[in-house]
């Protein structure tokens, strides 16, 4: 059954996230995948033209959010075969991209620990999916000029998502 859970990543605390956790254990019993796909673009400019209020907000929302919210959800998630799947960026690690490239770098070196950590166990899988210039507003601001007219919609790209899982359920079953 299909649930929503208001949570505001830019100002949410860790007991939020447990809470968050807890309700989802309270409610279904189980969680079998955590997809992290939010993000911010933060600011585009040269380092030293950053504002660091700015910055920090972005990485919180972009890296320190997706680790709260999977320390929260990692116990239910090792409770059976489950899915951790973070959303990335790998072309977006060069200049002027700010915290929003350094934040996307960091998703994938944080997955990567995680896979490590938990591959002995078996039961989460962790993977990083790039779904690549799609039509959002945060492809938008980020390139405003851009006719995003012939970009994938997120209608286009939840495929990626769907047969990962699948896959995963697949193995399991």
């Amino acid at each position: 059954t299909p649930a929503i859970y208001p949570l505001d990543l830019k100002g949410a605390t860790v007991d939020d996230y447990k809470q968050l956790a807890k309700t989802i254990s309270d409610n279904f019993g189980r969680l079998d995948a955590l997809v992290h796909c939010a993000a911010t673009l933060g600011q585009l400019a040269p380092v030293i033209n950053q504002d660091a209020k700015t910055w920090a907000e972005t990485l919180h929302i972009n890296l320190t959010a997706a680790y709260l919210l999977t320390q929260a959800c990692l116990p239910l998630l090792k409770q059976q075969n489950s899915q951790l799947i973070f959303t990335t960026d790998i072309h977006k690690h060069t200049a002027y991209w700010g915290a929003y490239g350094i934040s996307k770098a960091a998703i994938e070196a944080f997955a990567a620990q995680l896979q490590d950590e938990l591959e002995a166990e078996g039961k989460v899988s962790v993977s990083t999916i790039d779904p690549g210039e799609v039509r959002t507003s945060l492809f938008a601001r980020a390139y405003p000029a851009r006719n995003p007219e012939g970009l994938k919609s997120p209608d286009d790209i939840v495929g990626l998502y769907l047969s990962k899982l699948m896959t995963k359920a697949e193995q399991a079953g």
